[in-house]
């Protein structure tokens, strides 16, 4: 579930704008969804190798050419999908939760 997840917020988080891992990794930080490189990188490939993503390489002025993530179109329709994917669950989540949570 968790895959999924961050699925979900790293495709997010690039749907707003191109995005550099170090970028995502300091807005899931943020949110607090603690992700290390190790975790993104293998990500961010299957996700580029699925159609969903596509990158660019763009020159740095503090070392090597960095690459910046974007959405495909395909991309972007698979975000929308998760999105409602997403809603469905939470409903559901509170649908099944609601009595115990206004009984605490």
């Amino acid at each position: 579930m968790r895959k999924g997840i961050l699925e979900l917020c790293i495709l997010s988080i690039i749907a707003e704008q191109e995005s550099y891992p170090s970028d995502i990794i300091g807005k899931l930080k943020e949110s607090e969804l603690i992700v290390v490189e190790g975790t993104l990188y293998p990500l961010l490939t299957r996700l580029k190798n699925a159609g969903l993503l596509h990158y660019n390489w763009k020159e740095s002025h503090k070392g090597p050419p960095r690459k910046y993530y974007q959405l495909t179109e395909e991309g972007h329709n698979f975000l929308n999908e998760l999105i409602g994917t997403w809603s469905t669950l939470v409903k559901a989540v509170e649908l099944t939760t609601k009595n115990v949570i206004s009984n605490e």
